[in-house]
């Protein structure tokens, strides 16, 4: 269809948006911002031919001035929140619960599935990885924008956390994935609450002083980061119950990065039976992204580290490989199991540890210090090495595989800012 056309075909969608806004010259004059490129149009004219003109715009009853850019976005047209933090985004801004829902809403009646990536922003390659794997497998997707408090102690990093609401907007709407039908898909919406808006009673960091609703998931939250992190799971599983009961997918996506979260969040699942995501296996784990050259596991993190400590950074993945290639010799049986699991752990955590000898003397001042290296049951995270130490081997099970992970500190200077990394491989078995 040529522009001309497109443009005759747009003016009655154009005249019912300026009614609602009650400046028919500024939606006039913003229409490159209201409409996607003729192409997509002509493919959102068709999907949407079926439904009532009322539906496909935001009633004039709407709780937020319209004074916002609108976005063609799915079957209906629905504006960000007023108090969107990118004013004129190209992906529709929700802030509130109420708007997000009137959203769902819609897609519910429509049949159309959604995936769902949860994130606490300053959005990386992984991030859109798991939003890409989304794309392929619903016809909707929505992410959240959210850093949440719960999940810091109050001696970590909260205030310091990276927030680039606008660049990671701008990443977001740069996805695409074409679907077998030739369409087009894109992020629809983005979900980026307030702290107010999902502590809507208060909230403290301080676990003892909290008073209220939170999630915990026993036996899977203290081994691993929980070594080092007691309240992180804690505060992870919470607003992850949140934002299932608000945003209600389909599937979800989550990267193998984290991936105590992910076996911890499957569980929640299975446990209190959740409706969205229906079941454990619609919580996806996707493999972990990595830097092209030197395998280092991406992470908002990451922009901590200094141009030397980034040299030293991927250290971690070395060492886990540096396991994994033992653990997966052909000379382990059942018989020998003591000793392949002793020998996996001593050669990851001898990589790092010369690592950090190293830095020690070659005047750069990075420090580097290892936190833990573990071998972890797969569906229980049962510590092997200590069942090893605690019951024998036969109370230890490595026919299912194990997970070798590990974290690390790493820093340039007296004060020079902390960041941790962590990184898991999978031995044996597939999440």
């Amino acid at each position: 269809m040529s522009r001309r056309g497109v443009a005759r075909l747009t003016q009655p969608l154009l005249r019912q948006t300026s009614s609602l806004s009650g400046s028919s010259s500024r939606i006039a004059a913003s229409s490159s911002k209201l409409l996607v490129g003729p192409s997509s149009f002509n493919s959102s004219l068709r999907a949407t031919a079926g439904i009532p003109a009322r539906n496909r715009l935001l009633s004039a009853s709407a709780p937020h001035s319209t004074q916002t850019s609108f976005f063609l976005a799915s079957p209906s047209v629905f504006p960000s929140s007023s108090d969107s933090p990118v004013p004129d985004s190209p992906i529709p801004i929700f802030t509130t619960v109420r708007d997000y829902r009137a959203w769902r809403s819609q897609a519910t009646k429509d049949s159309k599935s959604v995936g769902f990536v949860a994130t606490m922003g300053a959005l990386h390659d992984g991030h859109l990885k798991l939003v890409k794997a989304s794309l392929q497998e619903n016809d909707y997707t929505v992410v959240s924008i959210f850093v949440n408090p719960a999940q810091f102690a109050p001696t970590e990093d909260l205030a310091s956390y990276p927030r680039t609401v606008e660049s990671d907007i701008s990443k977001l709407a740069s996805v695409f994935h074409t679907s077998s039908s030739g369409e087009d898909r894109r992020v629809n919406v983005t979900f980026v609450p307030s702290v107010r808006e999902m502590y809507p009673n208060g909230f403290t960091q301080v676990v003892a002083d909290q008073i209220g609703a939170f999630v915990e998931v026993k036996g899977l939250s203290h081994q691993m980061e929980g070594g080092s992190r007691p309240t992180f799971f804690r505060g992870v599983a919470t607003v992850v119950t949140k934002l299932f009961h608000i945003i209600q997918p389909d599937n979800a996506y989550f990267g193998q990065k984290d991936i105590q979260q992910s076996v911890v969040l499957r569980r929640l699942v299975s446990d209190l039976v959740f409706s969205h995501p229906p079941s454990p296996d619609h919580l996806h784990v996707i493999p972990t992204g990595r830097d092209p050259n030197d395998n280092l596991a991406l992470s908002s993190r990451n922009a901590y580290l200094t141009p030397d400590s980034r040299q030293v950074a991927p250290v971690l993945y070395r060492a886990l490989k540096t396991g994994q290639d033992v653990w997966e010799q052909k000379q382990w049986t059942d018989a020998n199991k003591e000793e392949r699991i002793k020998k996996t752990l001593e050669s990851a955590r001898a990589i790092v540890l010369e690592q950090a000898e190293k830095c020690k003397r070659d005047g750069k001042n990075v420090n580097l210090m290892l936190d833990y290296i573990s071998l972890n049951h797969p569906a229980s995270l049962e510590n092997l090495e200590h069942t090893l130490a605690d019951k024998g081997t036969e109370a230890v099970d490595v026919g299912q595989g194990a997970i070798l992970s590990g974290a690390a500190l790493v820093s340039q200077g007296k004060d020079g800012k902390v960041t941790r990394l962590i990184d898991n491989l999978l031995l044996g078995f597939k999440l």
